[in-house]
């Protein structure tokens, strides 16, 4: 995991060089049409760090975009806008065996309903940092 300034979403598809775009993540190989995309809140990392003392930095997170300033779980079904890109939210992203075992933290009970959002990607272009974040 890595922190860009800039990367293309690629609709249908994810993000240009993320593992779920290039079929080589851990669950490739489970049919999910909502692994183009995910996000999660960076007011959510610092709850955790505060109320539990566990510090999991964006990148451990193992999602795609931080966000600020955004209820992530409200745009759960809905279609929403990370600059000119157009995405659909499909469901949450909910902490997994897997992201505890990579992280060597537990994080299952503490990030359950706040561990982000999946996505679908409509309409593709470039997310960059900074870019707004809109309900459509």
């Amino acid at each position: 995991m890595r922190g860009l300034a800039s990367v293309e979403a690629l609709a249908g598809i994810g993000l240009e060089g993320d593992r779920y775009a290039l079929g080589i993540g851990e669950f490739s190989t489970q049919p999910a049409v909502d692994r183009d995309i995910t996000l999660i809140a960076a007011e959510e990392l610092g709850r955790l760090a505060v109320s539990t003392g566990i510090t999991l930095a964006a990148s451990e997170s193992r999602r795609n975009v931080t966000t600020r300033g955004v209820a992530l779980n409200d745009l759960v079904g809905r279609r929403f806008r990370v600059g000119d890109v157009v995405l659909q939210g499909t469901r949450l992203c909910e902490p997994c065996t897997h992201l505890e075992a990579v992280t060597g933290k537990p994080l299952m009970r503490p990030l359950v309903h706040r561990a982000g959002l999946r996505a679908m990607i409509l309409v593709g272009g470039t997310i960059s940092v900074g870019d707004a974040i809109a309900a459509e």
